[in-house]
């Protein structure tokens, strides 16, 4: 007979973000199109700069980051080699009511999504003696529009909706990087905790990779689960923006998507924006 330990189903917990680019990219593991035999997966679903918060606690087994949390989490978590969303040429913007001038810009508060995001960090490496605010990301743009800040530091889908709302987009920091680095903006990846093992990383890894390559098949049934993360998007802005984020680069991140990385964090951390000193280390 066999042991109960060859037969027991061990629970991995997955976090990521309630956008429609991450949802696309878990269809396959969340509907269960994608198996792993003694496996069983539970998602949970919080913004980004929650979830880089609890990356510092250690709270789930695989979870979705931004690369600025990577240097403070990496004792415990590796980054896995897919899944990663990264803007080649495009990324966090900044916008405003007004079409404000980038000397301009860099005198104003502007209202962040969180001092632990990638975009954040970028906004840092652009202009570092610039004023922030915490505010929530779906709250940026409304509150933008109010008038309680100059000026917004929008991610996710409000980088395809800010114009219809009547903003100005002052600064894209991915194309910005892109002028002066000549790499992709790494915003956020996966990390996977060390502690599961190198067997257990290599089966979910494989799993993820095959949910993403899953939903690139599977385009059409792919961005109709995703539909109900996608925050006032039609279908066709859904469409491009998980085109945007979920594609060859997130099966694998490549050799300068890679070298995009390494090179963010060594530059955050060389400006003093982020403290401990960065390993990158891919699984």
């Amino acid at each position: 007979m066999p042991t109960s330990a060859s037969t027991k189903t061990r629970t991995i917990s997955i976090a990521h973000s309630p956008d429609s680019d991450d949802a696309f990219m878990f269809y396959g593991l969340a509907t269960n199109k994608v198996r792993v035999p003694g496996l069983k997966f539970t998602h949970t679903l919080c913004d980004i700069e929650t979830l880089n918060r609890k990356a510092m606690e250690g709270v789930y087994d695989v979870t979705a980051i931004s690369f600025h949390a990577y240097p403070y989490i990496q004792e415990e978590y590796a980054l896995m080699s897919c899944g990663g969303s990264v803007g080649d040429g495009y990324g966090p913007m900044i916008v405003a009511a007004k079409a404000l001038s980038i000397a301009e810009i860099k005198k104003r508060r502007i209202a962040v999504p969180g001092t632990m995001t990638t975009a954040y960090l970028a906004l840092k490496l652009f202009a570092p003696q610039i004023e922030t605010v915490v505010v929530p990301f779906d709250q940026i743009i409304p509150q933008v529009l109010a008038g309680e800040h100059d000026a917004g530091l929008i991610i996710h889908e409000g980088q395809l909706t800010y114009a219809k709302s009547g903003l100005h987009r002052i600064l894209d920091l991915g194309k910005w990087w892109r002028d002066k680095q000549g790499l992709p903006l790494p915003l956020g990846g996966n990390a996977i905790r060390r502690e599961l093992g190198r067997e257990t990383i290599a089966s979910i890894s494989d799993a993820l990779k095959r949910s993403i390559q899953y939903a690139l098949d599977h385009r059409e049934q792919a961005l109709n689960y995703a539909m109900q993360f996608a925050r006032d998007l039609d279908p066709q802005s859904a469409d491009k923006f998980v085109g945007m984020y979920v594609n060859e680069r997130t099966l694998d991140y490549g050799k300068d998507g890679r070298a995009a990385v390494a090179l963010l964090l060594d530059l955050g951390h060389k400006a003093g924006v982020i403290s401990k000193t960065p390993r990158v280390e891919f699984v």
